[in-house]
């Protein structure tokens, strides 16, 4: 039996964004927000300066008498990894408090690996904060280390509440590693994450009342209280009072739940004033389902096309009890949404050739991504399934093509029989190299598509990619 061909569809038919003719709905919608990096740029060099000014604190109380004591570098030492440890933390809160001008910048796709990328430093430096104190006052007081540490725990207020947020801090950072996370439903690593936010406020008590740094200082006390609270704050209204007034504002309702193909279900959203909604093809929000089992946890999902107000769209597959309880919902049911996020969007692109590679349910931000490119972009888009069911928003995608005249590949088959490596892409999309690349699906199939065409020459600022996972 020949293998299955890649073929290359124009098929023209009139497709409402969003549903049936029937809703009647507006075409008015606000644009989303092009990034400004420059916004990134000037807060990554107040956190370095913040860096320096936090070793400041430290060092400032030292002096040649205090290193030639007993223990005193042990100590020193200490106190630098503890204040370095405790500020990298505070660091990974506001790469994670969803502050919308930093989101603008990178997305929180680049802000989350910078998250995980600092993740096991505080770890490490708060551990050597507590074996260098440990050691240097046990030389101090003439005591082996054991003993100094049960002095510390039963007679120095708050040590033994820091401990516990300590290790807090290691749950969170083991259920961080790759291998782990891998391991876990979504909702077990958000619940565990909670506990971040205890682990925080029970460090922040140690530090404040007994800080070696703070005690003939209190400028640099009101300096790093202030530091902190600015975290708290971010926190509080960029993740909670922000999304709770805009969701007041829209108040989202589910219209309907359809099954696109076996395991995916599109869910059609109705809310107020959405035309003033700033959202991009290609972003996503997180979504929390107001309904018994589901209203606890919020999830990631992007938008499958442009908001057409009232309504809105997402697609989901069903990868685990989230994703999967989704298909039983009723219509009626709130919605929370927390959002927009992420870059994944044509404002990202340098030229005006664009491609599109999509597999599995990550062709559903591409298909919006698609709707949003200016009418002036040639777009070649390139679909992957190992069955036409896998090839979700089939139709739009190949109508919303041909509307902009632009080429669609649909690859269908398993990945033995129809390839998609470099020769293959060489031949559907010859010019390549001179074209920006969307590519968006199962994190396999997007990294080996990202090392594909970045052999084909596609140069680094013009491959775009997002993720489905967490």
């Amino acid at each position: 039996m020949p293998s299955p061909q890649p073929t290359q569809v124009q098929r023209v038919r009139s497709t409402p964004a969003l549903g049936q003719d029937s809703r009647a709905p507006s075409r008015t919608r606000r644009p989303g927000h092009a990034p400004r990096p420059v916004v990134a740029d000037v807060l990554g060099g107040l956190a370095g300066l913040g860096f320096g000014l936090t070793m400041a604190l430290v060092l400032i109380n030292e002096t040649s008498g205090s290193l030639a004591s007993p223990g005193g570098w042990y100590t020193v030492a200490g106190r630098l990894t503890g204040f370095l440890g405790s500020y990298l933390m505070l660091i990974m809160v506001f790469l994670i408090a969803r502050i919308p001008w930093l989101e603008r910048a990178v997305g929180q796709d680049q802000l989350v690996r910078w998250h995980r990328r600092i993740g096991g430093w505080p770890i490490v430096l708060i551990a050597l904060h507590i074996v260098f104190v440990t050691l240097g006052y046990s030389k101090v007081d003439g005591v082996s280390w054991v003993k100094q540490m049960n002095t510390f725990i039963f007679h120095y207020p708050d040590i033994l509440a820091s401990l516990v947020g300590f290790a807090l801090l290691v749950m969170v950072g083991v259920t961080s590693y790759r291998t782990v996370r891998r391991r876990q439903a979504y909702e077990t690593w958000w619940v565990v994450h909670l506990y971040t936010y205890l682990a925080l406020a029970l460090a922040f008590a140690h530090q404040v009342v007994t800080g070696y740094a703070f005690l003939h200082h209190p400028l640099a006390k009101s300096f790093w209280i202030a530091l902190w609270a600015l975290g708290a704050i971010s926190i509080a209204a960029f993740r909670f009072a922000l999304p709770l007034l805009r969701n007041l504002r829209y108040q989202l309702r589910v219209v309907s739940v359809d099954e696109e193909v076996p395991g995916v279900f599109s869910i059609v959203l109705s809310g107020n004033r959405l035309s003033s909604l700033a959202v991009s093809g290609g972003q996503f929000f997180q979504w929390r389902f107001l309904t018994k089992g589901l209203w606890w946890q919020a999830h990631p999902y992007s938008l499958s096309a442009l908001p057409n107000p009232p309504f809105v769209r997402i697609t989901i597959k069903d990868l685990g009890d989230h994703s999967g309880s989704v298909a039983h919902l009723r219509p009626g049911t709130r919605v929370f949404a927390e959002g927009p996020y992420g870059t994944f969007t044509h404002h990202q692109r340098v030229t005006n050739r664009v491609v599109l590679i999509g597999a599995g349910v990550g062709i559903t931000p591409l298909r919006a991504i698609l709707e949003d490119l200016p009418s002036n972009v040639h777009t070649t888009v390139v679909t992957r399934g190992s069955a036409e069911n896998d090839l979700i928003h089939r139709e739009e995608i190949a109508a919303l093509v041909a509307q902009r005249g632009g080429v669609l590949h649909e690859l269908v088959g398993s990945r033995q029989r129809v390839k998609l490596d470099s020769a293959s892409i060489r031949r559907l999309v010859p010019q390549i190299s001179s074209s920006d690349v969307y590519i968006c699906g199962p994190a396999a199939f997007t990294d080996h598509m990202a090392n594909t065409v970045a052999r084909l020459g596609v140069a680094r600022e013009r491959l775009h990619s997002e993720v489905f996972a967490f």
